[in-house]
Protein backbone atom coordinates (compact mmCIF):
# COMPACT_ATOMS: atom_id res chain seq x y z
CA UNK A 1 0.00 0.00 0.00
CA UNK A 2 2.90 2.28 0.34
CA UNK A 3 3.69 2.49 -3.15
CA UNK A 4 0.22 3.23 -4.38
CA UNK A 5 0.31 5.55 -1.69
CA UNK A 6 3.20 7.53 -2.93
CA UNK A 7 1.88 7.59 -6.39
CA UNK A 8 -1.96 7.96 -5.83
CA UNK A 9 -2.08 11.71 -6.89
CA UNK A 10 0.14 10.85 -9.71
CA UNK A 11 -2.57 8.96 -11.16
CA UNK A 12 -4.42 11.96 -11.87
CA UNK A 13 -4.16 13.63 -15.35
CA UNK A 14 -4.59 17.15 -13.26
CA UNK A 15 -2.18 16.02 -10.61
CA UNK A 16 0.57 18.75 -11.26
CA UNK A 17 -2.24 21.40 -10.84
CA UNK A 18 -3.57 19.72 -7.57
CA UNK A 19 0.00 20.20 -6.00
CA UNK A 20 0.34 23.06 -7.09
CA UNK A 21 -3.05 24.34 -5.55
CA UNK A 22 -2.05 22.00 -2.11
CA UNK A 23 1.81 24.09 -2.24
CA UNK A 24 -0.06 27.67 -2.36
CA UNK A 25 -2.50 26.96 0.14
CA UNK A 26 0.31 25.28 2.51
CA UNK A 27 2.39 28.79 2.06
CA UNK A 28 -0.86 30.71 3.14
CA UNK A 29 -1.32 28.33 5.98
CA UNK A 30 -1.01 30.92 8.51
CA UNK A 31 -4.06 32.27 7.71
CA UNK A 32 -5.75 29.28 8.73
CA UNK A 33 -8.51 29.12 5.93
CA UNK A 34 -6.37 27.72 3.55
CA UNK A 35 -5.53 25.18 6.24
CA UNK A 36 -9.18 23.97 6.64
CA UNK A 37 -9.72 23.73 2.46
CA UNK A 38 -6.77 21.26 2.30
CA UNK A 39 -8.44 19.48 5.29
CA UNK A 40 -11.34 19.42 3.20
CA UNK A 41 -9.54 17.98 0.49
CA UNK A 42 -7.83 15.31 2.32
CA UNK A 43 -11.57 14.56 3.69
CA UNK A 44 -12.09 13.65 0.21
CA UNK A 45 -9.15 11.54 -0.15
CA UNK A 46 -10.42 9.45 2.71
CA UNK A 47 -13.84 9.32 1.51
CA UNK A 48 -12.71 8.09 -2.21
CA UNK A 49 -10.01 5.65 -1.00
CA UNK A 50 -12.13 4.16 1.63
CA UNK A 51 -15.03 3.06 -1.00
CA UNK A 52 -12.02 1.93 -3.47
CA UNK A 53 -12.24 4.95 -6.24
CA UNK A 54 -8.77 4.90 -6.93
CA UNK A 55 -9.51 8.80 -8.95
CA UNK A 56 -7.85 11.41 -6.43
CA UNK A 57 -10.19 14.58 -6.10
CA UNK A 58 -9.49 17.61 -7.76
CA UNK A 59 -9.79 21.16 -6.22
CA UNK A 60 -13.54 22.42 -6.58
CA UNK A 61 -16.98 23.43 -5.08
CA UNK A 62 -14.45 25.52 -2.73
CA UNK A 63 -17.44 26.41 -0.50
CA UNK A 64 -18.60 22.70 0.18
CA UNK A 65 -14.34 21.71 0.62
CA UNK A 66 -14.28 24.46 3.18
CA UNK A 67 -17.34 23.39 5.42
CA UNK A 68 -16.18 19.98 5.53
CA UNK A 69 -12.70 20.93 6.60
CA UNK A 70 -13.98 22.68 8.96
CA UNK A 71 -15.93 20.17 10.64
CA UNK A 72 -12.83 17.89 10.43
CA UNK A 73 -10.94 20.76 12.05
CA UNK A 74 -13.70 20.74 15.05
CA UNK A 75 -12.40 17.12 15.32
CA UNK A 76 -8.91 17.54 15.58
CA UNK A 77 -9.63 20.12 17.88
CA UNK A 78 -11.27 18.58 20.61
CA UNK A 79 -8.66 15.59 20.50
CA UNK A 80 -5.91 18.26 20.77
CA UNK A 81 -8.06 19.90 23.71
CA UNK A 82 -6.98 18.10 26.36
CA UNK A 83 -3.79 17.71 25.87
CA UNK A 84 -2.60 21.41 25.55
CA UNK A 85 -4.93 21.96 28.59
CA UNK A 86 -2.86 19.53 30.23
CA UNK A 87 0.71 21.31 28.78
CA UNK A 88 -0.25 24.30 29.55
CA UNK A 89 -1.82 23.82 33.49
CA UNK A 90 1.28 22.15 34.54
CA UNK A 91 3.39 23.90 32.70
CA UNK A 92 2.24 27.09 34.66
CA UNK A 93 1.96 25.39 37.64
CA UNK A 94 5.65 24.59 37.55
CA UNK A 95 6.52 27.44 35.74
CA UNK A 96 5.55 29.12 39.00
CA UNK A 97 7.30 27.02 41.67
CA UNK A 98 10.66 27.21 39.89
CA UNK A 99 10.77 31.24 39.66
CA UNK A 100 9.07 31.28 43.08
CA UNK A 101 11.61 28.46 44.26
CA UNK A 102 14.62 30.86 43.10
CA UNK A 103 13.74 33.98 44.91
CA UNK A 104 13.35 32.21 47.99
CA UNK A 105 16.01 30.62 50.20
CA UNK A 106 14.49 27.22 50.17
CA UNK A 107 14.91 25.12 47.12
CA UNK A 108 11.98 22.84 48.18
CA UNK A 109 10.09 24.85 45.71
CA UNK A 110 11.66 25.49 42.94
CA UNK A 111 12.32 21.55 42.59
CA UNK A 112 9.18 20.60 43.22
CA UNK A 113 7.77 23.14 40.60
CA UNK A 114 10.37 21.50 38.34
CA UNK A 115 9.06 18.18 38.85
CA UNK A 116 5.43 19.29 38.04
CA UNK A 117 6.51 20.92 34.78
CA UNK A 118 8.47 17.71 33.79
CA UNK A 119 5.61 15.32 34.68
CA UNK A 120 3.19 17.69 33.17
CA UNK A 121 5.21 17.84 29.74
CA UNK A 122 5.34 14.10 29.79
CA UNK A 123 1.82 13.08 30.54
CA UNK A 124 1.19 15.53 27.75
CA UNK A 125 2.94 14.01 25.33
CA UNK A 126 1.50 10.66 26.02
CA UNK A 127 -2.14 11.93 25.63
CA UNK A 128 -1.02 13.87 22.37
CA UNK A 129 0.75 10.42 20.97
CA UNK A 130 -2.88 8.76 22.09
CA UNK A 131 -5.08 11.81 20.05
CA UNK A 132 -2.32 11.80 17.30
CA UNK A 133 -2.75 7.76 17.29
CA UNK A 134 -7.49 8.19 17.02
CA UNK A 135 -7.51 11.30 14.97
CA UNK A 136 -7.40 9.43 11.64
CA UNK A 137 -9.68 7.00 12.37
CA UNK A 138 -12.06 9.37 13.74
CA UNK A 139 -11.54 11.74 10.68
CA UNK A 140 -11.91 8.40 8.72
CA UNK A 141 -15.48 7.69 10.60
CA UNK A 142 -16.82 11.55 10.40
CA UNK A 143 -16.11 11.40 6.62
CA UNK A 144 -17.78 8.45 6.35
CA UNK A 145 -20.94 9.55 7.79
CA UNK A 146 -20.85 13.04 7.62
CA UNK A 147 -21.35 13.98 11.28
CA UNK A 148 -18.75 15.53 13.48
CA UNK A 149 -20.58 13.18 16.41
CA UNK A 150 -19.30 10.22 13.93
CA UNK A 151 -15.36 11.47 15.21
CA UNK A 152 -16.22 10.17 18.75
CA UNK A 153 -18.12 7.19 18.43
CA UNK A 154 -16.33 5.46 21.15
CA UNK A 155 -18.75 1.79 19.50
CA UNK A 156 -16.85 2.46 16.04
CA UNK A 157 -13.61 3.41 16.48
CA UNK A 158 -12.85 0.81 18.99
CA UNK A 159 -12.48 -2.63 17.16
CA UNK A 160 -10.46 -0.31 14.47
CA UNK A 161 -7.96 1.46 16.77
CA UNK A 162 -7.20 -2.07 18.34
CA UNK A 163 -6.25 -3.94 15.16
CA UNK A 164 -3.55 -4.37 14.05
CA UNK A 165 -4.28 -3.71 10.55
CA UNK A 166 -4.97 -0.01 11.71
CA UNK A 167 -2.03 0.25 13.47
CA UNK A 168 0.48 -1.19 10.87
CA UNK A 169 -1.37 1.07 8.78
CA UNK A 170 -1.16 4.53 11.08
CA UNK A 171 2.47 3.96 11.36
CA UNK A 172 3.24 3.26 7.54
CA UNK A 173 1.53 6.56 7.60
CA UNK A 174 3.18 8.35 10.09
CA UNK A 175 6.58 7.32 8.16
CA UNK A 176 5.45 9.39 5.09
CA UNK A 177 4.97 12.36 6.94
CA UNK A 178 8.25 11.90 8.62
CA UNK A 179 9.90 11.35 4.93
CA UNK A 180 8.48 14.31 3.33
CA UNK A 181 9.13 16.65 6.61
CA UNK A 182 12.97 14.75 6.33
CA UNK A 183 13.58 15.58 2.70
CA UNK A 184 11.84 18.99 2.82
CA UNK A 185 14.32 19.91 6.34
CA UNK A 186 17.41 18.64 3.16
CA UNK A 187 16.41 20.85 1.04
CA UNK A 188 16.03 23.95 3.26
CA UNK A 189 19.03 23.32 4.63
CA UNK A 190 20.87 23.84 1.15
CA UNK A 191 22.72 27.09 1.53
CA UNK A 192 21.09 29.95 -0.40
CA UNK A 193 18.98 27.45 -2.47
CA UNK A 194 17.08 26.62 0.62
CA UNK A 195 16.44 29.96 1.50
CA UNK A 196 14.65 30.75 -1.82
CA UNK A 197 13.28 27.06 -2.27
CA UNK A 198 12.90 25.59 0.93
CA UNK A 199 9.39 27.13 2.14
CA UNK A 200 8.03 26.21 -1.56
CA UNK A 201 9.71 22.34 -0.97
CA UNK A 202 8.20 22.36 2.53
CA UNK A 203 4.76 23.01 1.70
CA UNK A 204 4.69 21.09 -2.17
CA UNK A 205 6.45 17.87 0.40
CA UNK A 206 3.76 18.31 3.46
CA UNK A 207 0.80 18.56 0.92
CA UNK A 208 1.69 15.52 -1.05
CA UNK A 209 2.68 13.45 2.16
CA UNK A 210 -0.85 14.55 4.00
CA UNK A 211 -2.79 12.74 0.79
CA UNK A 212 -0.40 9.71 0.70
CA UNK A 213 -1.04 9.25 4.49
CA UNK A 214 -4.82 9.57 4.56
CA UNK A 215 -4.68 7.44 1.47
CA UNK A 216 -3.59 4.48 3.61
CA UNK A 217 -5.67 6.24 6.17
CA UNK A 218 -8.84 5.82 4.09
CA UNK A 219 -8.30 2.29 2.26
CA UNK A 220 -7.25 0.54 5.96
CA UNK A 221 -10.69 2.30 7.03
CA UNK A 222 -12.42 0.80 3.73
CA UNK A 223 -10.91 -2.84 4.98
CA UNK A 224 -11.41 -2.66 8.37
CA UNK A 225 -15.00 -0.88 8.21
CA UNK A 226 -18.13 -1.77 5.92
CA UNK A 227 -18.69 1.20 3.74
CA UNK A 228 -22.22 1.83 3.02
CA UNK A 229 -22.58 4.16 0.68
CA UNK A 230 -26.78 4.76 -0.52
CA UNK A 231 -27.01 6.30 -3.71
CA UNK A 232 -29.04 9.57 -3.42
CA UNK A 233 -27.53 10.53 -0.08
CA UNK A 234 -24.97 12.82 0.79
CA UNK A 235 -21.16 10.93 1.29
CA UNK A 236 -20.51 13.70 3.82
CA UNK A 237 -19.72 16.62 1.68
CA UNK A 238 -21.85 19.60 2.87
CA UNK A 239 -23.79 17.02 5.36
CA UNK A 240 -25.35 18.53 8.54
CA UNK A 241 -23.37 18.34 11.92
Amino acid sequence: MLNESLNYLRTSDDWVTTVVIGTVLGLLSVFVVPTILVLGYTMRVVRRTMQGDEEPPVFDEWGEMLVDGLKAFVVVFVYGFVPGVVALVFGVFGFLGVVGGAGSDSGGLAALGGVTLVLGLLIALVLGLLAAYVVPAALANYAERGRIGAGFDVGTLRPVLTSGKYATAWLTAFAVLLGAGIVAGVVGAIPLLGVLVGPIAGAALGFYGSVAAYYIIGRTWGELHEVEVREGEPTGEGAAV
